[in-house]
């Protein structure tokens, strides 16, 4: 058995926030968009499936061609099956993500972010699959009494903490 480990560097457009994760089923990228969609109804979006059997395609949704292009882009990289990519804009994933989490056909996420990002996947004689993610970078230090103000305060003028 050839195995085989690759970090693929994902590019996705300035301002959005990506969701990587895998599932199992035909009707991941319909949910998803619907999911989104009646959650949080004034974001920008796009929502990629790639099916790991029949036809083995990349079914793609959303109410934002760009979008719906990275998608489509960002899951040729990883190049695995089953696995769903959204990108969103004027929403958060805090606004959606336990929503994606309760779809009957999400398996897992394995990352909700705007960092820069990798996948690491192996790849085999029978195809690729998600090993896990590199999302943004390593830690520098340790939080001080004004770095916790500052991040208080932060999520305070956010809206998420009163």
């Amino acid at each position: 058995m050839n195995l085989e480990m690759h970090a693929v560097k994902i590019e996705y457009p300035e301002g959005c926030n990506i969701i990587i994760g895998q599932t199992h089923f035909i009707k991941t990228a319909e949910d998803l968009y619907e999911v989104i969609a009646t959650t949080v109804p004034q974001a920008r979006f796009g929502v990629a499936f790639s099916e790991a059997s029949g036809p083995c395609l990349i079914r793609i949704e959303g109410n934002d061609d760009e979008l719906e292009k990275a998608c489509l882009t960002v899951l040729k990289a990883i190049g695995a099956g089953h696995v769903f990519c959204i990108l969103l804009r004027e929403a958060y994933p805090i606004n959606v993500l336990n929503q994606i989490k309760n779809c009957p056909e999400v398996c897992q996420i394995y990352c909700a972010t705007s960092n820069p990002l990798q996948v690491v996947v192996a790849s085999t004689l029978q195809g690729w699959g998600i090993l896990g993610v590199i999302d943004g970078y390593p830690p520098l230090g340790q939080e001080t009494h004004d770095d916790r103000l500052e991040r208080r305060a932060l999520l305070r003028k956010m809206g998420y903490k009163r």
